[in-house]
């Protein structure tokens, strides 16, 4: 939930009146002085920014390499009946490209990883992290977005590029949100999106998005099981005036989940009206809601059922020139995330980025997240708490050291794996080498 790799790039320059560009992209105040259109927040498949506008740069080739040290005082979850603490030490080379034209806009970044255990040297690990971010100005009014991540590890918290994480806008957010302790595991998330400005104050768009959840030793986690889902959507904005839009989406969703024997499937159909504000180009809010069918399939009760449930949700993002603040919440029917089924998801996760000075950074990101099953006959619900701090300062050019801590809690009863010992502690210190280059200079 907080190391989802989510990369976001510094906007292409404008030249057309019509434009429609995603919330929360800079620099939009140009889009907004011309009168062009952004794409609101409840139907955007961008992430807020989580770093201040005065770090964003674009048309960079960067590389590095990322040392860290760990201490974890729960590195096997419930697999002992007490806590096991141990030491790792993590290697990971990085390179990121961030290009961007007067039609296209690119980010691309790359880590692997390596991890070593000072004690349970049988927990070393290999990890991939990988993320895309593009979009192409087909037309002055057509305009295409796409983005993917995929990452493979045994332990989510070793991630190279957390300062690179933010908030989702758009409600119909993977659910990721239950962490097996040291479990081999491959998340892939993706989206694609068109919108067309018909005029100067309305929008038609639609999108198309998925995320996949693997774990290839089932073993590893008694009670956890595969998860995918894909989402259509359309939507409809209209700005009634500079700084007001409002417009109904569409949504459809397919979840799956597969335990041993079958799979289990749930669809959803959402109609929903939402509204933003913009204050400034770089402060929105926004709120949206309406009603959601889901139709469920269990295989293991043989149960068919059919409920109709509300959806809502909010969001909230500011970015300053040396602050950033992004707040989410929403209420809706999910992948559950590794659990047998579906779940009814409330989602609340908040960031906070702080630039001190030009060599001192902080972020704060913290989240909670309730599952509660569609068809609860067999299994608990639960419900799971993180939070994650890191400060880092730059020596030079070249060099950056840092230091962080995360917190996680996790409450599922009926998940031994997790519910033993349900907290997990983790500090760490990082020392960085990077380059960048300049593109075109």
């Amino acid at each position: 939930m907080l190391l989802g790799l989510s990369p976001l790039w510094a906007q292409v320059e404008q030249s057309t009146q019509l434009q429609p560009q995603p919330a929360g992209i800079a620099p939009v105040e140009e889009v907004v002085d011309e009168g062009g259109m952004l794409v609101p927040p409840p139907v955007s498949g961008a992430t807020f920014p989580a770093t201040p506008a005065s770090a964003e740069r674009s048309n960079y080739l960067r590389g590095g390499m990322v040392f860290t040290g760990a201490y974890t005082d729960n590195v096997i979850g419930g697999r002992a009946v007490n806590p096991v603490s141990d030491e790792s030490y993590s290697l990971a080379p990085t390179v990121e490209l961030d290009k961007t034209t007067s039609r296209t806009a690119l980010q691309l970044s790359y880590a692997p990883g390596f991890t070593f255990y000072q004690h349970t040297s049988a927990l070393n690990e290999a990890d991939q992290n990988a993320a895309i971010n593009f979009q192409y100005r087909i037309t002055e009014h057509l305009t295409l977005s796409a983005r993917d991540s995929f990452q493979k590890s045994s332990n989510v918290m070793n991630q190279p590029l957390t300062a690179l994480s933010g908030v989702e806008q758009a409600p119909e957010v993977a659910n990721f949100s239950i962490i097996a302790p040291l479990a081999d595991r491959l998340s892939n998330i993706g989206n694609a999106e068109l919108s067309y400005q018909l005029s100067p104050n309305s929008m038609v768009g639609a999108s198309g998005s998925f995320s996949n959840l693997h774990y290839p030793n089932l073993s590893q986690v008694p009670g956890l099981f595969d998860a995918s889902s894909q989402t259509a959507s359309a939507f409809y904005s209209h700005r009634l005036a500079k700084r007001h839009y409002v417009g109904l989406t569409c949504r459809y969703e397919r979840l799956l989940s597969y335990p041993a024997g079958g799979t289990n499937r749930t669809s959803t159909n959402a109609i929903l009206m939402f509204y933003s504000f913009y204050p400034t180009p770089r402060f929105s809010f926004s709120f949206y809601g309406g009603p959601e069918r889901a139709d469920t399939t269990n295989l293991l009760s043989s149960v068919h059922s059919q409920s109709w449930t509300p959806e809502a949700g909010a969001s909230l993002n500011w970015q300053g020139v040396r602050s950033s603040f992004a707040l989410s919440y929403s209420h809706m029917v999910a992948s559950g995330g590794g659990l047998i089924g579906a779940v009814h998801m409330d989602n609340a996760i908040a960031s906070f980025g702080q630039q001190f000075t030009r060599s001192l950074r902080a972020t704060l990101i913290g989240g909670w997240v309730q599952n509660d099953l569609l068809d609860n006959e067999l299994f608990t619900n639960g419900h799971s708490t993180s939070v994650l701090i890191s400060l880092h300062q730059r020596m030079g050019q070249r060099v950056e050291v840092g230091a962080g801590y995360n917190w996680l809690y996790q409450s599922y009863s009926n998940l031994p794996l997790i519910s033993a010992n349900p907290v997990t502690n983790r500090e760490f210190v990082s020392l960085s080498y990077q380059f960048e280059r300049a593109l075109g200079r």
